[in-house]
């Protein structure tokens, strides 16, 4: 408020200063005489301020039409004047805002028009290493591949966007199924960015593939140093590693390596179940049978599992069935209620031809968690105890429609693997291998088919048709025919 009125009378007392002077101006004698071709011009006081300002004007402006002048001289001769960074501006103020409508085109999956859009901010810009970026990714939206690919290369040459490149290329090597070429461009990128959380876990991904575990390792390690993944998780995928790695080193045959790397897996990540499986027979090659127990032990109380009952099996290969089940229960006295300790302690008795106490053995596993292992185990109990073709035919059938035993199945698509892998079969991801139990109905069982000798391997003459088994059999559920003879079927993990 204050200022504004001070800006008024300011304004007043220069209008009043003004015509001050121009009274005494007018009132005053003199003037100004000019002559100009003869002619005499007389100025009075007024007139000659007025023509010197009018004086001043006219060569103020003819030194600003002589400066334009010169500048569109320079201007037509390429150097850079007041003229050319206003059009420079302006090109740079257009580029920006078709750069800007592309990105937004992008965003709004518009991938021609973002294209279009691309190409404009590059002609007012000239500057690739951003409009590359976008025409790359429009180019990818509307599938033109190799246009992508040469504006990925592109990218490659520039030193700041180089690292976008090179992931652009691996990303579609990837799309084409060329997994040893985007390994080395993973590589790559990961040399650019150490900490690039995508890039580490394609690398690891790739690298688990090609069963490179050494590089997979290192890959791990800086993903744990760049704070991607949390401790428990690193040392589980640490144990993976190292376990897959003594796998690799088994089949080539050189078992001292292997024992090693299979003892080192185990203490890493003794939950580990193929682990565990592996360490407890390496310390049994090593006559260590002590060994292998208490890492057996130490598994089972962790999840108690099929492959750790057939290791724990075969630290004792030539005893007797009655030994071997009193032996089984330094393992199934840790979880007892566990549905797999019921299993394996049914089992035993089965081999040892107690089946009264196979049956106690079951409980209530029939009510609770019907599964077609262990309807497959009561209708073995059922043959031992001298039951009925009948009795046994209504246990298998109902073992045909039950849902099936727990199997190692990828938590990323869902396929069920018959033995554990560090990488999935189906889908390739790494580490994703559950022991749960599927979704899907079938009798086919990993830890379940041994039984079926003893339960189909009846005397010739008790022995049903063909035709009645197809018949009693729905044709959803057939499965591959079991072998006829016992001696060809799969024997059980712990049968003596």
């Amino acid at each position: 408020m204050l200022w504004s009125l001070i800006k008024i009378l300011l304004f007043v007392a220069i209008i009043a200063a003004l015509a001050l002077g121009a009274g005494y101006l007018m009132e005053s004698e003199g003037g100004v005489q000019i002559t100009m071709a003869g002619t005499e011009y007389t100025l009075g006081p007024l007139q000659s301020v007025l023509a010197a300002l009018v004086g001043v004007f006219l060569v103020w402006l003819f030194l600003k039409l002589l400066s334009l002048l010169i500048a569109t001289w320079k201007f037509l001769n390429g150097d850079e004047t007041a003229l050319s960074r206003y059009f420079d501006r302006n090109r740079e103020q257009k580029g920006y805002q078709a750069l800007s409508d592309g990105l937004m085109a992008l965003a709004s999956g518009e991938g021609k028009l973002a294209m279009a859009k691309a190409a404009k901010a590059q002609k007012y810009l000239q500057k690739p290493h951003l409009t590359n970026l976008l025409t790359a990714q429009a180019a990818e939206m509307t599938g033109d591949t190799r246009k992508a690919t040469e504006t990925y290369k592109e990218l490659v040459k520039n030193e700041e966007t180089r690292f976008a490149g090179v992931r652009g290329i691996m990303k579609q090597k990837l799309a084409e199924g060329d997994t040893e070429t985007a390994r080395k461009l993973a590589e790559k990128a990961f040399l650019l960015k150490p900490k690039h959380e995508e890039v580490q876990d394609v690398l690891l991904k790739l690298q688990a593939q090609a069963h490179d575990w050494s590089g997979a390792r290192n890959t791990l390690n800086a993903k744990l140093k760049s704070g991607a993944l949390p401790r428990d998780v690193y040392t589980r995928r640490e144990a993976v590693l190292a376990l897959s790695e003594a796998q690799d080193i088994l089949a080539e045959g050189a078992s001292i390596e292997s024992q090693e790397q299979a003892i080192e897996a185990n203490k890493l990540s003794p939950d580990l179940v193929p682990a565990a499986a592996l360490a407890a027979r390496t310390y049994v090659a090593k006559g260590k049978p002590r060994n292998a127990v208490r890492v057996l032990k130490k598994a089972w109380e962790a999840q108690p599992h099929p492959d750790l009952a057939a290791a724990f099996a075969e630290i004792e290969p030539d005893e007797s069935p009655e030994q071997r089940l009193k032996r089984f229960s330094a393992l199934t006295k840790i979880q007892p209620q566990h549905p797999e300790t019921r299993l394996v302690l049914a089992e035993l008795n089965i081999v040892a031809e107690d089946f009264p106490e196979a049956r106690r053995s079951l409980g209530d596993l029939l009510q609770n968690n019907p599964d077609a292992r262990a309807l497959t185990l009561m209708a073995a109990i059922e043959r031992g105890e001298g039951a009925s073709d009948a009795v046994v035919q209504g246990w298998l059938a109902k073992a045909v429609n039950a849902p099936r035993a727990p199997q190692w199945v990828c938590e990323s698509c869902q396929h069920m693997h018959a033995a554990w892998a560090p990488v999935c079969e189906n889908c390739e991801s790494f580490d994703t291998l559950n022991w749960v139990t599927p979704q899907t109905p079938n009798l086919a069982s990993a830890t379940g088919a041994h039984m079926l000798p003893l339960v189909i391997g009846e005397r010739e003459s008790e022995k049903p048709s063909e035709e009645d088994v197809i018949d009693a059999t729905p044709v959803d559920d057939l499965e591959p025919e079991p072998p006829k003879d016992e001696s060809e079927a799969p024997e059980s993990p712990i049968k003596a």
